[in-house]
């Protein structure tokens, strides 16, 4: 039987349901490898090669398709249609040792029967291209979070991160909330008149002052305000001209990644990573009641809005049954993808339009329902006729000032019948038609208001915003968008008042430091274009070693800056290799480091360089005062080698009790870093005699071990294989 792996459970789940039982189906969960979790991984000495370990937990997973694969007569690899699920293929081909000019790759937009087994049809080999523009994506975001993210836990604090595009994200956020900051509102006045026709055929409207002697006015003042009144009151109104249009709205284009979660933030109120949670278990099928393991929607991560000739064609069907030939366009609806767009795979639809929302609002849950809905309604209205709205403009002269009123009313829905857009926060909603007036036509005024107002600061990053933005300005990725938004928010960079984003301290600690040392990467442009260079190496006109060779020398020299900046280099040696200490500054103040670094890694804090008089119980070596969660301690200088320490203090204050057996110098109290007395020769280190209990200066007559004396005052063998004791002398009872 043939074997096919995919990437989730619930996806095989799926796909096993529609084949039948004629393939095996089984998941890798995920990637299998992947660059080591706590190291660079990246061979920048050997042309940026990256080192790639098995994925923590997948031992089993490996284990168990190496055995399937083996028993199978064909191995398909089906995970997502992406640069990122290229490169999952690839990494299973090679642990599985299938061939590398095989043709045992096999992709799919929907998960339905009949793109499966289109697919099964049409195996092909790896797009290597694919894979190496997300291997350079993988090393080019490991190179910048792992040299960047330690440069902060040291400069502001730890438990920080940093990314080539989660940080230009933040930036957003943080120079959004500074320009609201330095904003500064402008006082303008509004004036609107009700006016009414003469003799009072119809109803009354409203008209706005727009211009004064042909040219738009702006009345910055109450006094200005006042003298607009005051001529106003004076002078009569007419009608200059009436204009009547037909207006037409066109459909919008089904969703990509990014609309789907604008749409979802916007009428939902549901966050760019939730959408997308629910959005992936609509892909990869879900457990219906009576039916098994179904899938509604094709892939969720695009920035294309191409639709299928087949679903167009169902679409239009639908159309024209539900609501009417006068619905359907005459030609079949067709959306230009945005500028820079892979274009890789259909806008996100559903792929069985028989499987209405209201048929399934029983089976699945509320939020999955949602967005199941926006899906189905979006789709359906892109393929729909334009909305028609009959439209009116009057303009209205008074004297030098002049009325402009506005309206329009719905003539034919078109796609509004299925699906309404959002509008803007600054859009005025326009009333229904204004009466049927003529030019020359004098009106009445009924009330005249002026109203104070003052002009508003930028809104602040929603969900919806900033991915808009991030599409906008080409950073990242619809895979990605999700992600970084998750990250903003789980970091604490960024809180939520309402539904807004608002940077919280850390943030602009973190993006002024990196812009201050790293404008380039913070660049929105320069992220941007990183974003095309990828883009040309799936296209097959760039080596992805080269774009990664071109970015990271003058990254690594910033780096150096970065970290050095405001060193200070003082006599001060160290005292593990001799060489002269640097004063340097971080997170907890200054404190000084080895110049010889790499070669040698000392650091001590500012103030606790100096040497005390007692000698390291293991080495010999005199110990250093250190600084720790409770306080001052004795560590040996010779750490990480020797990790001896001791308590600081009284202790350093030479105690001596006892007698070394092996020299016969006096033995000297000691204690642990815990607290524990112990006791040692003075001879240290030449003699490294050491004991929990205090040593006679005897040694054993039976093995010839130490004798020493309990707390008891008992004369013991220090050897726990011998049984050799002297009890102390009892004293006599008092008479």
């Amino acid at each position: 039987m043939d074997l096919i792996i995919v990437e989730s459970p619930s996806k095989a789940k799926t796909i096993s349901r529609y084949l039948k039982g004629k393939y095996r189906v089984d998941a890798s969960g995920g990637h299998i490898r992947d660059l080591p979790p706590k190291k660079l991984g990246v061979s920048v000495e050997n042309n940026y090669e990256p080192r790639y370990v098995t994925s923590p937990g997948k031992e089993e997973t490996i284990r168990r398709l190496a055995e399937e694969a083996k028993k199978a007569g064909r191995v398909y690899l089906a995970t997502d249609p992406d640069r990122e699920g290229e490169a999952i293929s690839w990494h299973l081909q090679t642990v599985l040792g299938l061939p590398e000019d095989g043709e045992n790759r096999i992709e799919f937009n929907e998960i339905s029967p009949k793109a499966v087994q289109r697919a099964l049809e049409h195996p092909r080999r790896i797009n290597y291209n694919l894979v190496d523009a997300q291997q350079a994506r993988r090393v080019l975001d490991r190179l910048v979070g792992y040299k960047l993210s330690p440069l902060l836990n040291n400069k502001i604090r730890n438990g920080l991160s940093a990314g080539r595009v989660q940080s230009v994200a933040l930036r957003l956020v943080v120079d959004r909330e500074r320009e609201i900051a330095a904003f500064r509102p402008e006082e303008y006045w509004t004036i609107a008149a009700e006016l009414r026709d003469l003799p009072e055929k119809f109803p009354s409207f409203r008209a706005l002052l727009e211009k004064y002697r042909g040219k738009k006015l702006k009345v910055e003042n109450k006094a200005r305000a006042d003298e607009a009144l005051a001529a106003l009151g004076k002078g009569k109104y007419i009608v200059s001209s009436v204009k009547r249009t037909v207006v037409k709205s066109h459909a919008p284009a089904p969703f990509t990644t990014s609309t789907l979660q604008q749409d979802a933030s916007n009428k939902l109120g549901m966050t760019a990573p939730e959408t997308m949670l629910m959005a992936q278990h609509l892909y990869e099928g879900m457990d219906l009641e009576g039916e098994g393991h179904v899938a509604f929607v094709t892939y969720i991560r695009t920035d294309s809005t191409r639709v299928s000739s087949d679903a167009q064609a169902a679409a239009r069907a639908y159309i024209e049954e539900k609501f009417g030939r006068e619905y359907l366009p005459e030609k079949p609806n067709y959306y230009a993808s945005k500028k820079g767009a892979q274009d890789a795979h259909e806008a996100i639809r559903p792929i069985d339009l028989t499987r209405t929302p209201e048929s399934v609002k029983k089976l699945l849950d509320r939020k999955h329902y949602n967005v199941y809905k926006l899906i189905y309604e979006r789709f359906i209205a892109s393929q729909m006729s334009e909305a028609q709205y009959d439209a009116m403009q009057i303009e209205i002269a008074n004297g030098d000032y002049g009325f402009r009123a506005s309206g329009k009313a719905l003539r034919f829905a078109g796609f509004t019948a299925v699906y309404a857009e959002v509008k803007r926060e600054d859009e005025e909603e326009e009333k229904g038609l204004l009466p049927a007036l003529d030019d020359g036509q004098e009106l009445s005024a009924l009330k005249l208001d002026a109203e104070q107002k003052f002009t508003k600061p930028p809104v602040r990053y929603t969900d919806a915003s900033l991915v808009k933005a991030m599409e906008d300005k080409g950073i990242g990725r619809p895979s990605t968008y999700a992600s970084i938004i998750s990250v903003l928010t789980k970091r604490k960079y960024v809180e939520k008042d309402g539904k807004y984003m608002k940077p919280t301290e850390i943030a602009y600690k973190i993006t002024d430091m990196l812009l201050h040392y790293f404008e380039d990467v913070m660049d929105v442009g320069f992220t941007a274009d990183m974003e095309e260079k990828l883009d040309e190496i799936e296209d097959g006109g760039k080596d992805w070693r080269s774009i990664i060779a071109a970015f990271y020398p003058p990254f690594e020299a910033k780096l150096r800056i970065a970290s050095t900046d405001g060193d200070e280099l003082t006599d001060i040696l160290c005292d593990k290799c001799g060489s002269p200490m640097v004063r340097k500054t971080g997170k907890y103040g200054k404190y000084l480091a080895c110049s010889n670094y790499p070669a040698c890694s000392n650091i001590v804090s500012e103030g606790e360089a100096e040497t005390s008089t007692t000698p390291c119980p293991k080495c010999g070596r005199m110990m250093v005062v250190k600084s720790g969660r409770y306080g001052k301690f004795l560590a040996c200088p010779d750490y990480p080698s020797c990790k001896s320490t001791l308590p600081f203090g009284e202790k350093e204050e030479e105690v001596f009790e006892g007698v070394c057996p092996e020299c016969g110098k006096p033995a000297k109290r000691l204690k642990t870093r815990t607290g524990k007395t112990y006791y040692g020769c003075s001879g240290y280190p030449a003699c490294k005699f050491m004991s929990w209990d205090i040593p006679t200066g005897e040694k054993c007559p039976q093995c010839g071990s130490a004798l020493v004396r309990s707390a008891r005052g008992t004369v013991k063998c220090s050897s726990r294989d011998c049984s050799y004791k002297v009890h102390a002398a009892r004293k006599p009872k008092a008479e």
